[in-house]
């Protein structure tokens, strides 16, 4: 099985630094884009495209529909911090926190402005924090990423859950996209009848040979004397960078900064 994800994380150009500096890289600006403000999480998120985009050499194309998974995601579930209602008794109450609004009937619907101030900032921190782990997940093979957390004494069961379940997403959307290819090379979404009747059969269809993976997998493993612990070899042929390594810990005291300043007031006054 092919796993696209998996291809770039071993091709991308950052393949030969330590996993460990990008690791705590990737944690180091994760911590900040969860504790900084909206301006600096915006600079996380151009400057982690800059490392996957630029340094890696991950398509922009691969990168950015990532992205917009997460766009998409938030972009539906934001407006419900956006728009709130209240009766028309009570409108002077909502007056000076209403962006913009109109009458239902005894109801006055209203986009909010510390609704909308605070959805802006989980857009921006959602988006600060993908990135990270889209560069971790993108450059890091996730077999190098479980090596390092048992060479910290991470839970051996724990990883291994890990390694399964990363494996299984990759099965379960392998499979998803053979059945519907299938169904639509039949005529199968040609109408929304027939779109939903073929929806209904693929999700049945997906949990059957899911468990039908599942059931090979784990004869697989017996078959090959699983002891109760997976084990992947992988050769430590590391180069670390000191450019790459300058440069993160300016752009992460860049960024610190920025914040201090910030709470300092120095950008009001400016």
């Amino acid at each position: 099985m092919s796993l696209p994800l998996d291809t770039l994380a071993y091709t991308n150009r950052l393949r030969k630094l330590p996993p460990e500096h990008k690791l705590i890289f990737a944690f180091t600006t994760l911590a900040i884009s969860l504790s900084t403000h909206s301006l600096v999480q915006i600079l996380i998120s151009l400057w982690m495209g800059v490392w996957t985009v630029i340094y890696a050499k991950i398509p922009a194309r691969v990168y950015f529909r990532l992205l917009s998974f997460t766009l998409v995601f938030c972009l539906t579930s934001l407006p419900a911090l956006m728009v709130n209602g209240v009766a028309i008794n009570n409108f002077p109450s909502v007056e000076l926190d209403s962006f913009f609004g109109l009458n239902l009937g005894h109801f006055y619907i209203y986009i909010s402005r510390s609704g909308s101030i605070q959805a802006w900032g989980i857009l921006t921190r959602a988006l600060a924090s993908v990135s990270c782990l889209y560069f971790l997940m993108l450059t890091v093979p996730f077999t190098e990423i479980l090596e390092i957390l048992r060479r910290y004494r991470f839970p051996v069961l724990l990883t291994d859950l890990l390694l399964i379940m990363y494996r299984f997403i990759f099965i379960l959307l392998k499979t998803a996209n053979e059945l519907w290819i299938a169904q639509n090379s039949r005529g199968g979404y040609r109408t929304w009848h027939s779109s939903m009747k073929s929806l209904a059969l693929l999700i049945g269809q997906l949990l059957q040979r899911t468990l039908q993976q599942y059931h090979q997998f784990s004869l697989g493993l017996q078959a090959r004397g699983f002891a109760g612990e997976f084990r992947v070899w992988h050769p430590r042929r590391y180069q670390p960078s000191q450019r790459y390594t300058i440069e993160a810990i300016l752009g992460c005291v860049v960024l610190i900064g920025l914040e201090i300043c910030r709470d300092a007031g120095i950008f009001t006054r400016i």
